[in-house]
């Protein structure tokens, strides 16, 4: 009998801690050029003039690391994958507006 065996790896990140440019790179996986034309693109806001004094929040850490993912997994180039990216975040939204509107009509 052959076992399986899956390794899970995860990185759980607060909304309110901040990395640098570096530690996002790793936390992506990613090079510094990919990350610097979503920045470029305005897929993210750093804090900071320069790369090397960049500073991402979590929320920006989670946001690349989707985009990146949605680029590789699709076989999307930059452009659509932010707007997949974009059209996520819009549901989110409107799945978040809609559990709170169903609160509501159910007190």
């Amino acid at each position: 009998m052959r076992q399986t065996v899956i390794d899970i790896e995860g990185v759980l990140l607060d909304e309110g801690i901040t990395v640098t440019f570096a530690e996002l790179r790793q936390l992506c996986g990613s090079s510094a050029q990919a990350l610097e034309e979503l920045v470029d693109e305005g897929v993210l806001h750093p804090r900071g003039g320069a790369p090397e004094q960049w500073r991402f929040s979590g929320c920006e850490v989670g946001r690349a690391r989707r985009l990146l993912r949605l680029q590789r997994d699709l076989e999307l180039n930059l452009a659509g994958a932010v707007l997949a990216l974009e059209l996520v975040e819009q549901i989110e939204g409107l799945r978040a507006r809609l559990r709170l509107l169903e609160r509501g009509v159910d007190r």
